[in-house]
């Protein structure tokens, strides 16, 4: 079997979290948050090559009308200019609610507030990465 990596990514303005999947491309987990400001995509990047990524998704973060606002215009510039600077295809995908899921999911394992804080950014992105990689695996089961 192929591998099929992808990085999943919650952007966000001070942090940025990260997800990765596994080998064949079916199951997300967290991975990391690395500071927004902190050269994000050198950052990125090194995580792609590292991991061996073949595809980034980025979670966008529509309205909850589904429409595009001034965040979501924000992270629609990044991922185009992460995709010109990764050389790696990138995704836009719907995030709407991942971070209240994340949350929501951190209490219920029983995180404390402080560690939540530190973690929510992550889970959110392999929220993110698992529901994108749940539909390509849909959409290949209907072919």
């Amino acid at each position: 079997m192929q591998e099929r990596r992808y990085l999943g990514l919650d952007v966000g303005e001070r942090r940025i979290g990260v997800a990765l999947s596994d080998a064949s491309g079916l199951l997300a987990t967290p991975l990391t948050t690395i500071g927004a400001r902190d050269r994000p995509f050198e950052r990125i990047g090194r995580l792609a090559r590292e991991h061996g990524v073949i595809e980034l998704v980025v979670g966008l973060p529509l309205t909850l009308r589904g429409e595009v606002g001034p965040q979501a215009e924000v992270v629609q510039k990044f991922a185009v200019a992460l995709e010109a600077e990764l050389g790696l295809p990138v995704h836009l995908f719907d995030e709407r609610l991942t971070t209240a899921a994340a949350d929501q999911m951190l209490r219920d394992m029983g995180v404390k507030p402080e560690k939540r804080k530190l973690q929510i950014d992550q889970v959110a992105a392999s929220i993110i990465l698992q529901d994108y990689l749940d539909q390509l695996r849909s959409l290949e089961n209907q072919m």
